[in-house]
């Protein structure tokens, strides 16, 4: 039984299974036909956070296999104190065939790992977003081709989706630079952490924006303050002024360079309009591969 808490979980090889999965299950789709691979088996999300994408890809992702979905808030899990992560993860374990959980801790998704009778999905931690990694993994290899030779300059914050894109893209061999205020980049742990488990990474932190996107196949951007840090929301607009991805930047880009956002977006802070919605915007087929990838790894953690 395996599950997905990290990137670090899965190798390259098994990523490119997990991608072609997913490109095999789109084509299907485009094609009217949606194969009931799993068919009588249930999902389990559980969400500490709100969710748009991740949630509602799950659960498309799940019909068009053939199974079914259930959906817990924390409070109705009993993960807000009412019961113990280990009575919750063995018994809600029992009766679901896959986890999907989205937590503010990194380690709660690990423990309901440890304890679980059913592969677990980490659909968003503090620390990791592996599945949206995956996701960004499948629309660049849809919209450039080959991953080797390309770069993926993200500007923003050293968060949870820009850490979890380090470790995709040095696992599948495509340089990333990240483009983020003093205080704001990856942390020594971090890049420690990849220095040790992705091997020949190539991964750079670049403080000037303009500099880093010379070169960039494609430029990502995030929101600069994640849930959980609203508290910041002021502190971090006045940090990430000079950060915002808008045509001038692009434009700074090769030609042929895409623009790419895992969404909800702050239009107007950390992208403008004209970007998200212009020609080099890949972001509602990224969107849209949320569910294409949850049903790509959905087959392969269940083997079906």
């Amino acid at each position: 039984m395996r599950h997905l808490a990290s990137l670090l979980d899965v190798t390259a090889a098994e990523i490119t299974e997990i991608l072609d999965l997913a490109s095999s299950l789109k084509a299907s789709a485009a094609s009217g036909e949606r194969p009931p691979r799993l068919s009588g088996r249930v999902l389990t999300q559980i969400f500490e956070k709100p969710s748009l994408r991740t949630r509602a890809s799950f659960d498309a992702a799940m019909a068009h296999l053939g199974g079914s979905s259930q959906f817990f808030s924390a409070g109705d899990a009993g993960l807000d104190g009412r019961e113990s992560i280990e009575d919750v993860a063995r018994v809600i374990s029992g009766y679901s065939d896959v986890l999907v959980l989205r937590t503010f801790s990194q380690a709660k998704i690990e423990r309901f790992a440890e304890l679980a009778s059913c592969p677990v999905i980490n659909a968003l931690s503090d620390d990791r977003h592996p599945c949206q990694a995956l996701t960004d993994l499948l629309t660049i290899r849809e919209t450039l081709g080959e991953f080797s030779g390309r770069r993926v300059v993200f500007v923003g914050d050293g968060n949870n989706v820009a850490r979890s894109l380090a470790i995709a893209c040095g696992r599948m061999g495509v340089a990333m630079t990240l483009s983020a205020p003093e205080g704001y980049s990856f942390d020594e742990q971090f890049l420690g952490l990849l220095s040790d488990q992705v091997a020949g990474h190539e991964v750079t932190i670049e403080t000037d924006p303009r500099a880093a996107v010379a070169g960039a196949d494609v430029i990502y951007t995030d929101v600069w303050a994640s849930m959980g840090q609203e508290s910041e929301k002021s502190e971090r607009e006045a940090a990430f002024a000079g950060y915002q991805v808008n045509s001038e930047l692009m434009s700074l880009a090769p030609d042929g360079c895409r623009f790419m956002h895992d969404l909800p977006a702050r239009r107007g802070l950390e992208v403008s309009d004209e970007v998200i919605d212009g020609s080099q915007s890949v972001v509602f087929e990224q969107a849209e591969n949320r569910m294409h990838l949850a049903k790509g790894l959905l087959v392969w953690l269940l083997g079906e």
